[in-house]
């Protein structure tokens, strides 16, 4: 599946953003989607999952109470609802999407990658 992410700007903190991921090719509701974000010089951390069918959905413990992820099965889209934003969440986000599996965290278990959206946070 192709991915494309969008929606990513510079906010300041306490601010709100929504991050939009558009998925083309067959069968996009066989997938988990996930959102990881990315700074320069780590490698990609989890921020969010959900499953093939949107009834279960998991937080990094940063985001909790904060982030909010829905998918449509309909329009292949996930979305991303960003509040209350706080300079640490400044990043590269990445949409993905893999089979449902126990070990959604890991970056290993999504196949395929959207490019990335840049979410800045000001102080």
């Amino acid at each position: 599946v192709q991915l494309q992410a969008s929606g990513g700007g510079l906010v300041q903190a306490g601010g709100s953003l929504r991050l939009s991921c558009t998925a083309s090719g067959p069968r996009f509701d066989n997938y988990m989607m996930g959102w990881f974000r990315q700074t320069p010089g780590k490698d990609r951390s989890f921020v969010t999952s959900i499953n093939y069918n949107g009834k279960s959905a998991q937080y990094a413990d940063s985001v909790k109470g904060r982030f909010t992820i829905s998918r449509s099965n309909v329009t292949n889209m996930v979305t991303l609802e960003m509040n209350n934003l706080k300079p640490e969440d400044t990043a590269v986000y990445f949409c993905a999407a893999g089979f449902d599996s126990y070990y959604y965290t890991s970056q290993y278990e999504y196949s395929d990658w959207g490019q990335g959206t840049q979410v800045t946070v000001s102080s």
